[in-house]
C-alpha cells in the first residue's frame, strides 16, 4: 500500500522528530552516490594474497623436502601430513584475521562477505587438520609395521609438544562442531561465543608443536622466523582491532541508553546517545557490536543494526528478542552505559547505482531496512519497501514506513502454510513490483530469506551487482 500523506519519520525520545527529519526545503538531499568498485577489487586482492601464501608454504615444503623422503609410501606420506599441517597452520592464522575487524579489510569486501570466508575457510581448516594427523599417523605405521592406535601414541616419543598439540586440536574440533547449523541452533549466543573464545587458546597451544615439532620449521630458522612473525602479527592485530583501538575509543565519553521503546511481540528499540555515538559515523544500514554496562550483558558482545539515520548525536537499535542478551535488552534501564565498536557492513545507500530501489525486510532485518529506506528517500530515489513477517503483531517499525510519501510499503504477513502461497517467491516479488528489473534490490533478513529472495529476483532479470544482501547471522 502506499501513502500520500506528511512524512511521518520516528519520534525522537524526547518526542519530537529531530532524528530523522527532512532536509531544509523539503527536497531530498541529493542525486544518488554511485558505488565505488573496492569491493570488488578488494575482494580480488585479498584472494590473490590467499594464493600467493599458499603457493609460498608449497614452494617452501618441496625445496624443503629431502628426495629421499618421497621414495617409500611411509615417507610420501608423512610429507603429505608434513604439507596439510603446514597449510592448516597458514589457514588459522588467516582465519583469525578475516574477524579481527582489521579496517582495510572490513571496507574492501565488507564484515558480511569476512565472516562469510571466516565460516568456510574453517570448516578447510579442520580437515586438513584431521589431514595432517591421519596422513601422518598412516605414514608411522607404515614405516613401523603398527596399527593404527599404536601408530598414534609412537607419534608422542618422536615430535615435541605433542600432548598440548593434541589438546588444542580437540578444541579445534569442538569450535568447528559448535559452528554446524544444527549444534548452532542449541547454544545460546554467549555459549557459543565463550567457546569461540577458546580458539586463541587452541592457536597457543598448537604452536609449540609447529615451531619445535615440525620437520621443516625445526631444520630451518629462517623459517621459524618467519612463523613467528605471522603468528605476532595476526595476534597483534585481534590486539589492536579488537581491544585496544574500541576501548581507547569510549575514555572520552562512553555511550548511555536514552529510551528503551517496545516495537511489536519481540522487538525492542534501545535509543543510545553520547559523545562515542557522534564519533562513531555510523550510516544508515550499518551495525554497532554492542556491550551493554549492566548485568547479564557484560560476558559479551552483539551486532545490532542502526534502525534510523544517525544525527544529533543519537543511535536507535532495532533488537528481536532472539536469545538471552537480545531478549534482556527490553529490561535495561536509561542512563546504562554501553561501549560501542564499529560502524561495521556495506548495506549502505551508497551501493544503489539506479533510481528505483527495493528494500525486503524480513522479521528484525526491517530495521536496517527501514533506516535504509529513509537514507535512500532522502536522496530522491524511488523506494519500495516490502515488509515479511509471521502475523501483523511482529511487524515491527509498520508505522513508521507506511506513512512516508514517495515511498510505496507493502506488508507481506502471514505463514506461508496460511497464505497459500510464497509472498517473497518471483512471481509474487514481479506482481507487487512489476519494473523490479531496473532497481537494485536490498534484502535482510534470515539467511534462508536472503538466499530465496535473492535466487527470486536474480531469475527476474536482476543482475548480480543490483542485488545487495545482509544476512542477520554475524
Amino acid at each position: 500500500m502506499s501513502s500520500t500523506v506528511s512524512p511521518r519519520l520516528p519520534a525522537s525520545p524526547r518526542g519530537d522528530a529531530s532524528s530523522g527529519r527532512r532536509p531544509a526545503g523539503g527536497c531530498p538531499s541529493g542525486p544518488p552516490r554511485a558505488r565505488g568498485g573496492s569491493g570488488r577489487s578488494g575482494s580480488r586482492t585479498l584472494r590473490l594474497a590467499a594464493l600467493a601464501a599458499g603457493a609460498a608454504v608449497l614452494l617452501f615444503w618441496w625445496l624443503d623436502s629431502p628426495t629421499a623422503s618421497f621414495a617409500t609410501p611411509a615417507g610420501t606420506l608423512t610429507s603429505a601430513g608434513e604439507l596439510a599441517g603446514l597449510v592448516a597452520s597458514v589457514a588459522v592464522c588467516a582465519q583469525v584475521l578475516l574477524v579481527a575487524r582489521v579496517p582495510w579489510f572490513e571496507r574492501a569486501v565488507g564484515l558480511d562477505r569476512l565472516v562469510s570466508w571466516h565460516r568456510s575457510l574453517g570448516t578447510t581448516f579442520v580437515l586438513l587438520l584431521a589431514s595432517h594427523v591421519v596422513l601422518l599417523v598412516w605414514g608411522q605405521g607404515l614405516a613401523t609395521h603398527a596399527g593404527p592406535w599404536s601408530s598414534f601414541w609412537a607419534l608422542f616419543d618422536v615430535m615435541p609438544d605433542m600432548l598440548t598439540a593434541l589438546v588444542g586440536g580437540l578444541g579445534f574440533v569442538v569450535v568447528a562442531l559448535t559452528s554446524a547449523r544444527a549444534l548452532r541452533r542449541l547454544l545460546s549466543y554467549e555459549a557459543w561465543y565463550l567457546v569461540h573464545l577458546g580458539t586463541y587458546v587452541c592457536v597457543y597451544l598448537t604452536f609449540g608443536h609447529q615451531v619445535h615439532g615440525g620437520t621443516h620449521l625445526a631444520s630451518s630458522p629462517v623459517a621459524r622466523d618467519v612463523w613467528w612473525a605471522m603468528y605476532l602479527a595476526t595476534a597483534a592485530s585481534v590486539v589492536l582491532w579488537r581491544v585496544l583501538l574500541p576501548f581507547g575509543r569510549q575514555l572520552t565519553g562512553l555511550a548511555r541508553v536514552e529510551r528503551v521503546v517496545p516495537e511489536a511481540d519481540g522487538v525492542t528499540s534501545v535509543w543510545l546517545r553520547g559523545r562515542s555515538v557522534a564519533r562513531l559515523g555510523a550510516v544508515a544500514g550499518q551495525f554497532v557490536v554492542v556491550r551493554f554496562l549492566a548485568r547479564g550483558h557484560l560476558a559479551s558482545a552483539h551486532p545490532y543494526s542502526v534502525s534510523s539515520v544517525p544525527e544529533g548525536g543519537r543511535l536507535r537499535l532495532t533488537i528481536g528478542a532472539l536469545g538471552d542478551h537480545s531478549s534482556a535488552a527490553a529490561r535495561l534501564r536509561p542512563g546504562t552505559r554501553v561501549l560501542l565498536e564499529g560502524p561495521y557492513g556495506r548495506f549502505t545507500a551508497d551501493r544503489a547505482r539506479h533510481h528505483g530501489v527495493l528494500l525486503v525486510g524480513g522479521g528484525v532485518g526491517v530495521g536496517p531496512v527501514r533506516a535504509l529506506a529513509e537514507e535512500l528517500w532522502r536522496r530522491g530515489h524511488d523506494v519500495v519497501v516490502l515488509h515479511r513477517a509471521r502475523s501483523a503483531a511482529t511487524l515491527a517499525l509498520a508505522g513508521e514506513l507506511g506513512t512516508a510519501p514517495g515511498l510505496r510499503y507493502v506488508a507481506l504477513v502471514g505463514r506461508r502454510a496460511e497464505l497459500g502461497h510464497d509472498p517473497l517467491a518471483a512471481g509474487s516479488i514481479l506482481a507487487a513490483v512489476p519494473d523490479v528489473a531496473r532497481r537494485d534490490v536490498f534484502v535482510c533478513g534470515p539467511p534462508a530469506m536472503c538466499d530465496a529472495v535473492s535466487r527470486a529476483v536474480r531469475s527476474l532479470g536482476v543482475p548480480r551487482s543490483a542485488v545487495h544482501h545482509d544476512e542477520l547471522s554475524f
